[in-house]
């Protein structure tokens, strides 16, 4: 517990210290992280704690944008609140809406639930472009964020130490929530909900409530998204954002409260990295998911988990060597997969096929890719991923055969451990 309360404090200290390191397009970037942090979180209470899957999430963190936006546009545009307590708008807003919402999905489980929310996020982003007194049509709604308390909220770096107090506020009082006994029906409700109801409770009422309060936090994260970009539009109820903060929460890790925060920081942070390199990011972010799911269902939070439980049982020195051989069997693995979605993208491109047919039948031009040209018909254009797929498969082999050792040199291994043995296996 003290390690854990040391690496949460390092990390906070990090978080308030990265204005002062990073540029302003990376500190825009890294608003962009926390709200997709706080956002990941508060879908995880109903997906994760509960074990209701939503995938029309988009609807509330909407309504808590457009709620915010409204508020900084009242009082002819001096503001329903100060800008500090814009999100206490966001909030009301995807509460009571949650509340609407919540009170028909949850009148269903599993698939029809899952169908329902999406079919309200679908119906709020139809609907939205004809709504123009209350969404903007298409081009939204603007605003500006007013100075208050002594801040004017003019730089990036007061916006994010803005969004930085409220997700760390709003990661608090759902990790509290957790704790109370609420979250602790949340988990009946996942595990066993037929025995909470022989048992005597309001299973609807309190998978009401849950839904209520995770559109709540949903609405936070809309609100801090209007602060940032001063602006609002009914891009927010589309389902690409549904399907991405499902995404985020799975890579992360449903079962550790921070692993959705993890998965949604890494995974936004790799988008802005990577978009500007290459048109095929949104694949790289389906395979991972694809993998996560098949080898990992735990998440990356999981990973890290059984990495240090390892760790713990036989000691870092001895875990080292196979934790290397796996980092660099995925490094080539990775290596592989870059290489080959890159090349094919290019060849079946539309410049590729032009510049194809303007050299004549039967010459392929070359393909100029990693500072390097690479002809489509050469021998180590595909000699070098697969030399990359063979070293990736003896690393992991040789990493297996570590931990094959060491699992019979203690073979009381925790459950879950032996996981690392093969990557076919699922904890």
């Amino acid at each position: 517990m003290k390690v854990r309360m040391v690496l949460l404090a390092a990390g906070v200290c990090v978080l308030a210290a990265a204005p002062l390191l990073l540029s302003d397009g990376l500190v825009n970037a890294a608003i962009s992280m926390l709200i997709a942090a706080l956002f990941a979180c508060a879908y995880n209470l109903l997906c994760g704690q509960a074990g209701m899957l939503s995938f029309g999430h988009s609807a509330y963190f909407g309504v808590g944008a457009f709620a915010t936006i409204h508020a900084m546009n009242a009082v002819d545009g001096a503001g329903l609140l100060p800008t500090p307590l814009m999100p206490l708008a966001g909030a009301l807003g995807g509460l009571l809406f949650g509340f609407a919402a919540g009170w028909f999905s949850t009148q269903r489980t599993g698939a029809y639930f899952a169908m329902i929310t999406l079919a309200i996020a679908e119906l709020l982003h139809a609907i939205a472009p004809q709504l123009k007194g209350v969404f903007g049509g298409e081009a939204g709604i603007s605003s500006m964020r007013m100075p208050a308390w002594g801040w004017d909220f003019g730089s990036t770096t007061e916006v994010y130490y803005l969004t930085l107090a409220w997700v760390l506020a709003s990661l608090a009082g759902l990790y509290l929530l957790t704790r109370t006994p609420l979250g602790r029906l949340a988990l009946g409700i996942r595990e066993n909900s037929h025995r909470l109801r022989f048992l005597g409770y309001e299973v609807h009422r309190v998978s009401v409530l849950i839904f209520a309060l995770s559109g709540m936090f949903s609405g936070i994260a809309g609100s801090l998204q209007v602060l940032s970009n001063e602006s609002a539009n009914y891009v927010m109820f589309d389902t690409s954002l549904s399907a991405a903060v499902v995404l985020n929460t799975y890579i992360g890790g449903v079962h550790a409260f921070l692993g959705p925060a993890l998965g949604a920081a890494l995974v936004t942070f790799f988008g802005y990295a990577v978009s500007d390199l290459t048109q095929s990011w949104l694949l790289y972010q389906g395979v991972l998911f694809v993998l996560v799911i098949m080898f990992m269902p735990t998440g990356l939070a999981g990973l890290l988990d059984l990495a240090c439980g390892s760790a713990r049982r036989y000691g870092a020195r001895a875990v080292a060597p196979a934790a290397g051989l796996y980092v660099l069997a995925g490094g080539a693995y990775a290596a592989a997969l870059v290489f080959l979605t890159e090349l094919l993208q290019r060849l079946f491109s539309q410049d590729y096929r032009s510049l194809a047919q303007a050299a004549g039948a039967g010459h392929w031009p070359p393909v100029r890719m990693f500072g390097h040209d690479w002809t489509p018909l050469g021998t180590w254009t595909w000699v070098a991923p697969a030399a990359l797929i063979v070293a990736g498969w003896l690393c992991w082999r040789a990493a297996t055969a570590v931990v094959r050792r060491l699992q019979e040199a203690a073979p009381a291994m925790p459950a879950g451990a032996a996981g690392m043995a093969s990557p076919g296996r699922t904890a």
